[in-house]
């Protein structure tokens, strides 16, 4: 795995459980009800919970915990630092940009508007988050490819300089 930046803040518990599926709000484990998920963070009690088939796949485990990680970081973000990520999406929206960096953020984005972006209504906030997350995953552990890397290399060699330019700032908030 690259190498994470500085985080700053109080202690993220991270869970293993198995067969995680989430219905109607609530993350299950073991019950086959609902959507099969990787991972879910519980951002007010600062834990992470994942599947524990995860264990299996080294690789995978990193990009999904980096991910619910991030989740973290995008709450305490100030509101400056979450517009100017939204600015950069709603600028790659105007210039076509297709795909994303993982599938979090994709299926968010496949289901945009238009007047969800200039109302900056709550589906556009959720696919702005899951992409600033999905694109910190990618960044940080370091993986050549994916299926789910489909954003057009030029925008992700624009993510990554905004992403360096957010981290240069010091301590990432937790």
């Amino acid at each position: 795995m690259a190498c994470l930046p500085a985080f700053e803040g109080k202690q993220v518990r991270v869970v293993l459980r198995p067969a995680l599926f989430a219905h109607r709000g609530t993350l299950l484990s073991g019950l086959d009800l609902g959507a099969p998920v990787h991972a879910g963070s519980f951002l007010r009690r600062r834990e992470i919970v994942l599947d524990r088939s995860l264990c299996d796949e080294p690789s995978e485990l990193a990009r999904i915990l980096v991910h619910e990680i991030f989740h973290f970081v995008w709450l305490r973000m100030g509101n400056h630092v979450r517009r100017s990520f939204e600015a950069k999406l709603a600028a790659e929206l105007q210039r076509n940009a297709r795909g994303e960096l993982g599938w979090s953020a994709d299926l968010r984005k496949q289901t945009l508007s238009s007047g969800d972006v200039r109302g900056r209504n709550r589906r556009w906030r959720e696919y702005v988050c899951e992409s600033f997350c999905d694109s910190a995953a990618w960044l940080h552990t370091g993986a050549k490819g994916h299926d789910e890397f489909t954003l057009a290399p030029r925008f992700r060699r624009a993510r990554r300089e905004w992403m360096r330019h957010f981290e240069a700032a010091g301590r990432i908030p937790i």
